[in-house]
């Protein structure tokens, strides 16, 4: 019973609707008929908005696939990783070879736009079940989980195309061709979405229904999206609550990314998946027999950002040998990044060769095994995905507080992730007394060794102004054939698709790709 829970359900659910569940009739249908009858019935409808977290241009990843990398790929979208079949999408971003017809846009636009259709249809439906034992805490319940998901898609509508159409209700014909809102009303009504979500979600299910958002889920999102608008307080009021719900650090980093980390208490809330035939599988996990995965590898830069075991950094510490740059350094390195002659396939005693274009492959994520199933390595698999976890609530946190001039507030913090791995503390390394700048800057270097390769970097680099110098270490880097440039706004901000202008003549470009 381990996964089956909410997807076998949502399986059910969308054989027998198929992709024609998109259609404007079909919603219609969906609204009115005799689906939304029971409690059973809103939690079906409930499971097929979480299957759409699954779709690979969002959190199934992608192996080879064209313009449908997902997120799990998007530290592509920066000085992290290389994405060596650019095809994929964040490879042809970063080198400017993309276009408002360039078809990963319209594939996340779409991917995002389907999550909310079938958010809308339970928010609307659920309040209109007449079952007389469907309780009201039940239907708080399923209304938290849509208005939470909700918000998640429109989270990523916002940070990378920012001005959208805000969708908050069925549509029909009639209704369907909307002008793009201002960033500031998509801003409120995720917003209002993640208050409502808060206000219903449990902070705990039993175990059997792991998966589902809990309370502690949609205060960390409503906590990283007021970090990524910069309300401070917000984000260090919100942590708070979050600290105080059982959440922990996992002992073990390198296991925590594999499938015996995914029910740990770090893991605030995941995208679940399963491994086996039922086309609930993800293809971030999957890798070659020959090669670790290719797709997203590690830039030298990245490599290099993370300290010695004795917090130095590589240009100051005396452990650092360039020559076997995986000795003495923070453990977060290893359990992240391939580097030559790492084993990464147990089964077949398998070494890297280091022949790929950075020299260095994915580790974190990346399963190294066949499955007990006889899944292959290079087949959809069941790692789940982590869309938030605890260690990044500590640091959003840490973030907030240093933000704030609360410097004091944040050794505590970073030293508590730091410790999980042996890394000194800030206090035996960088000192005490810091100013705020240099507190910042320490909490902005964590999250980037803690994170990486979580799909966080892209948000990161965005709110701190600072993709021009990110692009300029890509380029720096010794990797080639890669040419990343800064394109200004372009490289900040996803064109609307052109598809999608074709068909709602209501709708303008972003003046960034007018």
């Amino acid at each position: 019973m381990k996964k089956v829970t909410i997807y076998i359900l949502a399986l059910l659910f969308f054989t027998a609707c198929s992709d024609d569940f998109l259609d404007r009739g079909s919603l219609t249908q969906l609204a009115e008929g005799n689906f939304w009858q029971t409690e059973e019935d809103a939690q079906l409808g409930i499971n097929g908005i979480y299957a759409a977290l699954q779709q690979n241009v969002l959190y199934g990843g992608s192996l080879n696939a064209s313009n449908a990398a997902g997120i799990p790929q998007h530290d592509g979208l920066s000085d992290n990783a290389f994405n060596n079949w650019r095809f994929e999408g964040p490879g042809n971003f970063m080198e400017g070879n993309v276009t408002p017809f360039t078809g990963y846009f319209n594939n996340f636009w779409t991917a995002n736009y389907r999550g909310i259709a079938r958010a809308n249809i339970a928010i609307q439906s659920i309040g209109s079940i007449t079952d007389e034992g469907f309780a009201i805490e039940s239907r708080q319940r399923l209304l938290g989980q849509a208005y939470f998901l909700r918000a998640l898609f429109y989270m990523n509508l916002a940070i990378y195309f920012e001005e959208v159409p805000l969708i908050l209700e069925i549509q029909t014909l009639e209704n369907a061709y909307v002008p793009k809102n201002s960033y500031e009303e998509i801003r409120q009504a995720i917003n209002a979405d993640l208050e409502r979500a808060i206000e219903f979600l449990p902070e705990s299910y039993p175990s059997t229904l792991f998966g589902y958002a809990t309370k502690g889920a949609a205060l960390s999102l409503s906590a990283r999206w007021y970090l990524y608008n910069k309300e401070y307080q917000k984000v260090a009021d919100y942590t708070s609550q979050v600290m105080g719900l059982g959440y922990g650090l996992h002992n073990n980093y390198a296991q925590l990314f594999t499938p015996a980390g995914e029910l740990t208490n770090e893991i605030v809330f995941s995208v679940r998946f399963i491994q086996d035939q039922s086309n609930n599988g993800e293809t971030f996990s999957s890798t070659f027999e020959g090669i670790p995965r290719v797709n997203d590898q590690p830039m030298p830069n990245l490599v290099d950002a993370y300290r010695c075991i004795d917090g130095l950094p590589i240009t100051e510490s005396p452990l650092y040998n360039p020559q076997r740059r995986n000795e003495n350094r923070d453990p977060r390195l290893t359990a992240t990044i391939y580097f030559q002659g790492d084993i990464f396939l147990i089964h077949l005693n398998r070494p890297f060769g280091g022949n790929t274009a950075t020299r260095f492959a994915r580790k974190k994520f990346t399963r190294n095994n066949l499955s007990p199933e006889g899944i292959g390595v290079g087949s959809a698999g069941g790692q789940d995905w982590y869309l938030i976890r605890y260690a990044d609530v500590l640091l959003m946190r840490a973030e907030a507080l240093a933000e704030l001039g609360q410097v004091n507030d944040v050794y505590p913090l970073v030293n508590q992730v730091r410790a999980r791995v042996g890394m000194p503390a800030i206090e035996d390394v960088e000192g005490a007394g810091l100013s705020q700048s240099q507190l910042i800057e320490i909490v902005r270097h964590e999250r980037r060794v803690e994170l990486a390769f979580e799909g966080l970097r892209f948000f990161d680099i965005k709110r701190w102004g600072i993709i021009e110098e990110a692009i300029n270490r890509a380029i720096a880097d010794p990797v080639g054939p890669y040419n990343p440039q800064y394109m200004g706004r372009r490289s900040e901000v996803f064109p609307v698709p052109q598809q999608e202008l074709d068909a709602n003549k209501n709708l303008l470009q972003n003046p960034v790709w007018d």
